[in-house]
Protein backbone atom coordinates (compact mmCIF):
# COMPACT_ATOMS: atom_id res chain seq x y z
CA UNK A 1 0.00 0.00 0.00
CA UNK A 2 0.83 3.44 -1.24
CA UNK A 3 0.14 6.99 0.55
CA UNK A 4 -0.32 9.91 -1.64
CA UNK A 5 1.67 12.20 0.09
CA UNK A 6 1.95 16.32 -1.05
CA UNK A 7 3.46 19.40 0.80
CA UNK A 8 2.08 22.55 0.15
CA UNK A 9 3.19 26.18 1.35
CA UNK A 10 0.40 27.81 2.85
CA UNK A 11 -0.46 31.55 3.07
CA UNK A 12 1.63 32.51 0.46
CA UNK A 13 1.89 32.05 -3.43
CA UNK A 14 5.77 31.46 -3.87
CA UNK A 15 7.41 28.74 -3.19
CA UNK A 16 9.30 28.52 -0.24
CA UNK A 17 7.43 31.27 1.62
CA UNK A 18 4.89 30.70 3.86
CA UNK A 19 4.46 27.41 6.33
CA UNK A 20 5.15 24.45 4.96
CA UNK A 21 2.74 21.44 5.82
CA UNK A 22 2.27 18.00 4.73
CA UNK A 23 -0.84 16.42 3.46
CA UNK A 24 -1.27 12.63 3.57
CA UNK A 25 -4.17 10.51 2.37
CA UNK A 26 -5.42 7.70 4.03
CA UNK A 27 -8.39 5.03 2.92
CA UNK A 28 -8.39 3.60 7.00
CA UNK A 29 -7.80 3.98 10.14
CA UNK A 30 -4.22 4.02 11.24
CA UNK A 31 -2.64 3.54 15.12
CA UNK A 32 -1.86 7.13 16.74
CA UNK A 33 1.72 5.84 17.22
CA UNK A 34 2.42 5.84 13.39
CA UNK A 35 0.57 8.89 12.66
CA UNK A 36 2.56 10.52 14.99
CA UNK A 37 6.07 8.30 13.61
CA UNK A 38 5.10 9.72 9.97
CA UNK A 39 5.19 13.78 11.64
CA UNK A 40 8.27 13.21 13.16
CA UNK A 41 9.81 11.52 10.12
CA UNK A 42 8.76 14.25 7.83
CA UNK A 43 9.51 16.85 10.59
CA UNK A 44 7.70 19.99 9.22
CA UNK A 45 5.49 22.02 12.05
CA UNK A 46 2.74 20.28 11.14
CA UNK A 47 1.57 17.26 9.05
CA UNK A 48 -2.03 16.83 8.08
CA UNK A 49 -4.10 13.63 8.13
CA UNK A 50 -7.16 12.93 5.67
CA UNK A 51 -9.52 10.19 5.98
CA UNK A 52 -12.75 9.39 3.84
CA UNK A 53 -15.97 10.22 5.93
CA UNK A 54 -18.93 9.95 3.70
CA UNK A 55 -18.87 12.79 1.69
CA UNK A 56 -16.21 14.71 4.25
CA UNK A 57 -12.97 14.37 5.35
CA UNK A 58 -11.60 13.43 8.68
CA UNK A 59 -8.75 15.32 9.34
CA UNK A 60 -5.94 15.11 11.97
CA UNK A 61 -2.73 17.54 12.76
CA UNK A 62 0.23 16.21 14.15
CA UNK A 63 3.70 18.40 15.03
CA UNK A 64 6.53 16.17 15.28
CA UNK A 65 6.09 15.83 19.25
CA UNK A 66 2.31 15.68 19.46
CA UNK A 67 -1.40 15.75 18.22
CA UNK A 68 -2.64 19.21 18.37
CA UNK A 69 -6.32 20.57 18.57
CA UNK A 70 -6.44 23.25 15.98
CA UNK A 71 -4.55 24.42 12.76
CA UNK A 72 -4.80 26.57 10.48
CA UNK A 73 -2.17 26.15 7.81
CA UNK A 74 -2.30 22.53 7.38
CA UNK A 75 -5.97 23.03 6.80
CA UNK A 76 -5.33 25.27 4.54
CA UNK A 77 -2.80 23.46 2.83
CA UNK A 78 -5.57 20.02 2.90
CA UNK A 79 -8.52 22.39 1.69
CA UNK A 80 -5.81 23.30 -1.32
CA UNK A 81 -4.76 19.43 -2.35
CA UNK A 82 -8.33 18.56 -2.58
CA UNK A 83 -9.35 21.30 -4.70
CA UNK A 84 -6.43 21.42 -6.92
CA UNK A 85 -6.20 18.03 -7.80
CA UNK A 86 -10.13 17.34 -8.55
CA UNK A 87 -11.45 15.87 -5.13
CA UNK A 88 -13.89 19.27 -5.04
CA UNK A 89 -15.14 21.71 -7.61
CA UNK A 90 -14.30 24.79 -7.06
CA UNK A 91 -17.77 26.16 -5.82
CA UNK A 92 -18.18 23.52 -3.57
CA UNK A 93 -17.65 23.52 0.29
CA UNK A 94 -15.45 21.23 1.88
CA UNK A 95 -16.27 20.05 5.61
CA UNK A 96 -13.29 19.21 7.98
CA UNK A 97 -14.44 16.87 10.95
CA UNK A 98 -11.51 17.67 13.45
CA UNK A 99 -10.93 17.71 17.49
CA UNK A 100 -12.05 21.22 17.19
CA UNK A 101 -15.58 20.28 15.88
CA UNK A 102 -16.34 20.82 11.86
CA UNK A 103 -14.38 23.05 9.82
CA UNK A 104 -15.42 24.09 6.53
CA UNK A 105 -13.55 25.52 3.47
CA UNK A 106 -14.61 27.74 0.25
CA UNK A 107 -12.62 28.92 -2.63
CA UNK A 108 -13.07 32.19 -3.81
CA UNK A 109 -10.45 33.65 -6.44
CA UNK A 110 -7.73 31.66 -5.70
CA UNK A 111 -7.66 32.16 -1.83
CA UNK A 112 -9.24 29.38 0.65
CA UNK A 113 -11.20 30.67 3.76
CA UNK A 114 -11.37 28.50 6.80
CA UNK A 115 -14.41 28.98 8.80
CA UNK A 116 -12.39 28.06 12.71
CA UNK A 117 -13.08 28.96 16.16
CA UNK A 118 -13.03 32.22 17.32
CA UNK A 119 -10.85 32.08 20.17
CA UNK A 120 -11.76 35.03 22.89
CA UNK A 121 -8.89 37.18 24.97
CA UNK A 122 -8.68 38.49 28.25
CA UNK A 123 -6.17 41.23 29.50
CA UNK A 124 -3.71 39.43 31.32
CA UNK A 125 -0.45 40.86 33.63
CA UNK A 126 2.90 39.87 32.47
CA UNK A 127 5.26 37.42 34.02
CA UNK A 128 8.37 38.63 35.15
CA UNK A 129 10.06 35.93 32.99
CA UNK A 130 8.19 37.97 29.95
CA UNK A 131 9.96 40.92 30.17
CA UNK A 132 13.48 38.91 30.58
CA UNK A 133 12.91 37.07 26.89
CA UNK A 134 11.67 40.42 25.70
CA UNK A 135 14.26 42.85 26.79
CA UNK A 136 11.63 45.68 28.02
CA UNK A 137 8.22 46.35 28.81
CA UNK A 138 5.21 45.35 26.44
CA UNK A 139 2.75 47.89 25.58
CA UNK A 140 -0.11 45.38 26.65
CA UNK A 141 -0.29 41.80 27.21
CA UNK A 142 -3.61 39.26 26.85
CA UNK A 143 -4.10 35.70 27.17
CA UNK A 144 -6.45 33.97 25.05
CA UNK A 145 -9.10 30.90 26.30
CA UNK A 146 -6.37 27.81 25.03
CA UNK A 147 -3.55 29.24 26.49
CA UNK A 148 -1.72 31.66 24.41
CA UNK A 149 0.16 34.39 26.07
CA UNK A 150 -0.27 37.74 23.43
CA UNK A 151 2.48 40.45 23.95
CA UNK A 152 1.45 43.50 22.04
CA UNK A 153 4.85 45.20 20.71
CA UNK A 154 5.60 49.11 20.00
CA UNK A 155 5.70 48.57 16.69
CA UNK A 156 6.63 45.98 13.92
CA UNK A 157 10.57 46.61 13.97
CA UNK A 158 10.28 45.36 17.25
CA UNK A 159 8.32 42.08 16.32
CA UNK A 160 10.68 41.73 13.51
CA UNK A 161 13.79 41.79 15.09
CA UNK A 162 13.05 39.88 18.41
CA UNK A 163 15.66 37.40 18.92
CA UNK A 164 13.90 34.12 20.73
CA UNK A 165 15.08 32.11 23.24
CA UNK A 166 13.15 29.00 22.85
CA UNK A 167 14.28 27.60 26.04
CA UNK A 168 13.28 30.50 27.79
CA UNK A 169 9.58 30.63 25.80
CA UNK A 170 9.24 27.16 27.25
CA UNK A 171 9.14 28.07 30.52
CA UNK A 172 6.32 30.18 30.37
CA UNK A 173 3.26 29.01 32.23
CA UNK A 174 1.39 29.32 28.56
CA UNK A 175 0.97 27.25 26.08
CA UNK A 176 2.73 29.73 23.31
CA UNK A 177 3.90 32.99 22.97
CA UNK A 178 2.77 35.63 20.17
CA UNK A 179 4.12 38.83 19.28
CA UNK A 180 2.14 41.04 17.74
CA UNK A 181 2.02 44.95 16.47
CA UNK A 182 -0.07 47.49 14.86
CA UNK A 183 1.05 47.62 10.99
CA UNK A 184 0.94 51.07 10.90
CA UNK A 185 2.72 52.68 8.32
CA UNK A 186 2.25 49.65 6.42
CA UNK A 187 -0.29 47.89 4.24
CA UNK A 188 -1.10 45.11 6.54
CA UNK A 189 -3.59 45.94 10.19
CA UNK A 190 -1.31 44.08 12.05
CA UNK A 191 1.81 41.97 12.71
CA UNK A 192 2.53 38.84 14.31
CA UNK A 193 5.36 36.25 15.15
CA UNK A 194 4.42 32.76 17.14
CA UNK A 195 6.37 30.14 19.09
CA UNK A 196 5.34 26.97 20.44
CA UNK A 197 8.40 25.46 21.62
CA UNK A 198 6.57 23.21 24.46
CA UNK A 199 4.66 21.50 20.87
CA UNK A 200 8.07 21.04 19.07
CA UNK A 201 7.81 24.14 16.62
CA UNK A 202 10.71 26.67 17.72
CA UNK A 203 8.82 29.54 15.41
CA UNK A 204 6.22 28.92 13.55
CA UNK A 205 6.54 30.70 9.88
CA UNK A 206 2.52 31.15 9.75
CA UNK A 207 0.00 30.53 11.66
CA UNK A 208 -3.85 29.99 11.17
CA UNK A 209 -4.76 29.39 14.67
CA UNK A 210 -3.04 32.48 16.18
CA UNK A 211 -5.10 35.04 13.76
CA UNK A 212 -8.14 33.21 15.50
CA UNK A 213 -7.32 34.86 18.54
CA UNK A 214 -5.25 37.63 17.30
CA UNK A 215 -7.86 38.58 15.23
CA UNK A 216 -10.35 38.92 18.36
CA UNK A 217 -7.29 40.99 20.00
CA UNK A 218 -7.43 43.58 17.68
CA UNK A 219 -10.82 43.85 17.15
CA UNK A 220 -11.03 44.73 20.85
CA UNK A 221 -8.47 47.41 20.00
CA UNK A 222 -9.80 49.38 16.86
CA UNK A 223 -12.98 47.70 16.32
CA UNK A 224 -13.00 46.19 13.29
CA UNK A 225 -14.00 42.50 12.36
CA UNK A 226 -12.09 42.24 9.12
CA UNK A 227 -7.99 42.48 8.61
CA UNK A 228 -5.16 41.94 6.36
CA UNK A 229 -2.29 40.73 8.27
CA UNK A 230 1.34 39.53 8.07
CA UNK A 231 3.16 36.90 10.43
CA UNK A 232 6.92 38.14 10.02
CA UNK A 233 8.92 35.01 9.99
CA UNK A 234 11.89 34.58 7.93
CA UNK A 235 9.49 32.68 5.55
CA UNK A 236 6.87 35.22 5.62
CA UNK A 237 2.87 34.70 4.81
CA UNK A 238 -0.40 37.04 4.11
CA UNK A 239 -3.57 36.15 6.25
CA UNK A 240 -7.46 37.14 6.07
CA UNK A 241 -8.89 37.31 8.86
CA UNK A 242 -13.08 37.94 9.21
CA UNK A 243 -14.90 37.54 12.21
CA UNK A 244 -18.43 36.49 13.48
CA UNK A 245 -19.49 36.73 16.76
CA UNK A 246 -18.60 32.57 17.48
CA UNK A 247 -15.98 32.23 14.52
CA UNK A 248 -13.08 33.43 12.70
CA UNK A 249 -12.43 32.60 9.04
CA UNK A 250 -9.25 32.28 8.13
CA UNK A 251 -8.29 33.27 4.34
CA UNK A 252 -4.58 32.13 2.51
CA UNK A 253 -3.49 31.11 -0.87
CA UNK A 254 -1.45 28.27 -1.02
CA UNK A 255 1.18 26.58 -3.27
CA UNK A 256 2.05 22.82 -3.94
CA UNK A 257 5.46 21.71 -3.72
CA UNK A 258 6.18 18.26 -3.86
CA UNK A 259 3.77 15.67 -4.92
CA UNK A 260 4.67 11.94 -4.47
CA UNK A 261 3.94 8.87 -2.57
CA UNK A 262 4.59 7.00 1.14
CA UNK A 263 5.53 3.63 1.10
CA UNK A 264 3.77 1.55 3.90
CA UNK A 265 5.84 1.18 6.79
CA UNK A 266 4.54 -0.87 9.73
CA UNK A 267 1.38 -0.23 11.61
Amino acid sequence: MKFPFYQVDAFTVKPFKGNPAAVIMLEDIREDSWLQAVAQEINLSETAFLRPKGHDYELRWFTPTTEVDLCGHATIASAHILYEFGFYDPDETINFHTRSGVLTSTFNRGTIEINMPRLNVTPATAPALLKEILGFDPIAVAESENGVLIAELANVDQVRNFAPNCDAIAQLDFNDLALTASGQDTKYDFVSRFFSPKTGIPEDPVTGMAHCLLGPYWEGKTGKSQFYAYQASARGGEVWVRLKENRAFIGGKAVTVLKGEMLKQGQ
